[in-house]
C-alpha cells in the first residue's frame, strides 16, 4: 500500500491547459476515483501519475519519495486500459505473466503468481485460452490480473468498464471492489460514470476543465456538493432560480416565478440576492390535496407526464413560469398513480433543499 501526494500540478497541451493546480492527498489502502466529463482532465491526471506525462509544474510523491524524473516503468505502478489492451496472440496465462517475465523472475514463481491471481479474478480454466476465445468481461479480467499480478504499490484504471454493456459493468465494478480490498491497493480509478464512481469508491474528486471542485465520501458528494456543476453532474437534481424577498424567524423568504419558497439559511445570506435552489427528486413528494407543514414548503402544479420505470415512478410537473419539477414515487401501487394533467401539491422538506449563489456557483450553508 502507498500514499500519493500531488501538489500544485500543471499540465499543458497546445492551446489548453489540462490541469491547473492540482493539490491533492491519496491515502494508503484507498480506492480514489476521479470523475467528471469528457475532457476535465482526470485521464490526463492519471497519465500523469503514471508517468506516461510528465506535468509542466509540480511534484508527484509515493511514499513521500518523489517522483518526478522516475520513469513510467520504474514507478512501481499497475495500469488497466479503457480497451482491454491484452496481447492477441498470447494465452490468458502468457498475457499474465508478461510483467513477471519481464522482470526474470524464476519459472516456479511465476506460475505461483500467475495462479494465485486467476483465481482472484476467477479466470482459473481459462489459462490456454487467447482473447478471441474471451468475453469483453473475461478480457477486462486478464487485463486486471496482469496489473496486480507485478504487486504494484499503486492500481492505476482508466475507465476500465466502458466498452462492457450495462448489466455486465454493474458485475464488473463489484468484482473490483471486491479485489481491490483482498489486495489493500491504493487505487487511483477514472470514470466518467456517477453512479459507478458512487458505488465504487471510497472517496471521489469531481472535476472540470483540469480543477477540482470537490472531493469527499460518496454521501458528501451526493447529499452536500459545495457548488451548482457537483450538485448538477452527480446524480439529477431540479434546479429553480429565485430571488430573496425577506426574513421571517431567522428564515429567508424566496420568490421563485410567483411563489414563495421558505428557506433553511441565515437571514445574513440576504445579501445575496439571486439564488439557485437544487432538490433531489425523490424529497419530492406528490400531494392531490395541500397540507401544510412548518418543516416543509409546498408549491402547487400539473403533472404533465408519468414514466413507469419498475421500481418507481418519475413524474414531471410544470409548476408554472418555466419551472418544470421531477418527482420520483418509490414502490408505486397502480391505484396511487397520479395521470398527467392531474393539479398536485409538491411537498418539499426545507431541510432537503440546497442554496447556491446563482452569481458564483457557490453552496450558501
Amino acid at each position: 500500500m502507498a500514499t500519493i501526494k500531488l501538489e500544485n500540478i500543471h499540465k499543458r497541451f497546445p492551446g489548453v491547459e489540462a490541469l491547473k493546480g492540482i493539490t491533492e492527498e491519496i491515502r494508503s489502502g484507498e480506492f480514489f476515483t476521479l470523475l467528471g466529463p469528457s475532457g476535465c482532465g482526470k485521464t490526463t491526471l492519471l497519465r500523469t501519475i503514471a508517468g506516461f506525462y510528465r506535468q509542466d509544474e509540480g511534484h508527484i510523491y509515493i511514499d513521500d519519495k518523489l517522483i518526478d524524473d522516475v520513469p513510467a516503468y520504474d514507478r512501481n505502478t499497475g495500469m488497466v486500459f479503457q480497451n482491454y489492451a491484452v496481447f492477441p496472440h498470447m494465452t490468458v496465462f502468457e498475457n499474465v505473466a508478461f510483467g513477471l517475465k519481464n522482470r526474470k523472475l524464476p519459472h516456479d514463481v511465476i506460475r505461483q503468481k500467475v495462479k494465485h491471481v486467476l483465481e482472484m479474478a476467477r479466470l482459473t480454466g481459462f489459462e490456454e485460452r487467447t482473447p478471441d476465445q474471451l468475453s469483453g468481461g473475461q478480457q477486462q479480467r486478464v487485463g486486471l490480473a496482469r496489473a496486480m499480478v507485478i504487486e504494484p504499490k499503486v492500481l492505476l484504471m482508466d475507465e476500465p468498464l466502458s466498452n462492457l454493456d450495462a448489466k455486465l459493468r454493474v458485475q464488473m465494478r463489484e468484482e473490483i471492489r471486491e479485489i481491490q480490498k483482498k489486495l489493500g491497493i491504493t487505487t487511483i480509478y477514472v470514470t466518467h460514470d456517477q453512479e459507478e464512481a458512487l458505488v465504487i469508491s471510497d472517496r471521489i474528486a469531481v472535476m472540470k476543465d483540469g480543477e477540482i471542485h470537490q472531493v469527499g465520501t460518496s454521501w458528501e458528494i451526493y447529499k452536500n456538493p459545495s457548488d451548482i456543476f457537483v450538485a448538477s453532474f452527480v446524480g439529477e437534481t431540479n434546479f429553480m432560480e429565485g430571488e430573496v424577498q425577506k426574513g421571517e424567524k431567522g428564515r429567508l423568504i424566496i420568490r421563485i416565478g410567483d411563489q414563495l419558497i421558505k428557506a433553511n439559511v441565515p437571514v445574513s445570506s440576504k445579501e445575496v440576492r439571486r439564488i439557485k435552489l437544487s432538490v433531489r427528486p425523490e424529497e419530492i413528494t406528490l400531494l392531490r390535496d395541500r397540507v401544510e407543514d412548518a418543516d416543509s414548503t409546498v408549491l402547487k402544479g400539473k403533472v404533465i407526464k408519468n414514466i413507469f420505470t419498475g421500481p418507481l415512478i418519475r413524474y414531471t410537473v410544470d409548476c408554472g413560469n418555466g419551472i418544470n419539477l421531477v418527482s420520483e414515487t418509490h414502490r408505486p401501487e397502480l391505484k396511487t398513480v397520479i395521470e398527467a394533467g392531474s393539479s398536485v401539491f409538491l411537498k418539499i422538506p426545507i431541510k432537503s433543499i440546497l442554496y447556491f449563489d446563482l452569481d458564483t456557483g457557490k453552496r450558501i450553508r
